[in-house]
């Protein structure tokens, strides 16, 4: 008797059926998956491209690639890190072919906002009553952040932006980038330090507290 697999075990609704179904044939498998993760994929590339007009493109050419890929998807890491390694993939070659470099938003650093699931930088380290010198605070040091995460070198970026915006855990980051958790580890460390160096003077001197 053939044992059953292990995507035939989870729930009806989980990424793992889901992508099961699709590849039998139910192309309303695959609407639930692009419906379920639209708007964090659209999020996640408009990090990264500085048009707004090409968010949606990419964001289709995501879904298009994730598609026709989906028989490759074996489940070994969590669908929503497989479908963001093609969405950074393809948003890079928008850009190389518009030879435009790919940068951070400030709207992005702080994290949508309508989503539960996800953190932001800014959140977890300003907490005060709102009064105009508290939010001219914290704009000034959610402008800090945005150019120390501007200068930072595109792997190290990727890598906190995972950790801190999208709340991935160390194994998923090092699935997504493809490189040893030890080299995450060591990513999201340096561009703490880098972006600590551009808003801790800024915290000391505003809210006496310490990055």
């Amino acid at each position: 008797m053939t044992a059953p697999s292990p995507a035939s075990q989870e729930p009806a609704d989980s990424d793992l059926r889901l992508v099961e179904r699709t590849v039998a044939g139910d192309q309303r498998a695959y609407e639930l998956l692009v419906i379920k993760y639209q708007r964090r994929i659209e999020r996640l590339v408009g990090r990264m491209v500085r048009d707004v007009d090409l968010i949606p493109d990419i964001t289709q050419e995501t879904f298009l690639r994730a598609y026709r890929a989906l028989h490759q998807f074996r489940g070994e890491a969590q669908f929503y890190t497989w479908l963001y390694r093609i969405a950074v993939n393809t948003a890079k070659k928008a850009l190389l072919d518009i030879k435009r470099d790919p940068v951070i938003t400030e709207s992005s650093l702080r994290g949508g906002g309508d989503e539960d699931d996800e953190t932001s930088l800014l959140d977890r380290e300003l907490t005060s009553d709102e009064t105009p010198e508290t939010v001219l605070a914290a704009q000034e040091v959610a402008a800090a952040v945005n150019a120390a995460m501007e200068a930072l070198p595109e792997d190290l970026r990727q890598a906190v932006t995972l950790r801190e915006i999208e709340g991935l855990s160390y194994e998923e980051i090092s699935v997504a980038m493809s490189c040893p958790i030890g080299t995450v580890r060591s990513r999201i460390f340096r561009a703490r330090e880098a972006i600590s160096a551009r808003v801790k003077p800024l915290l000391e001197k505003q809210t006496g507290k310490r990055w």
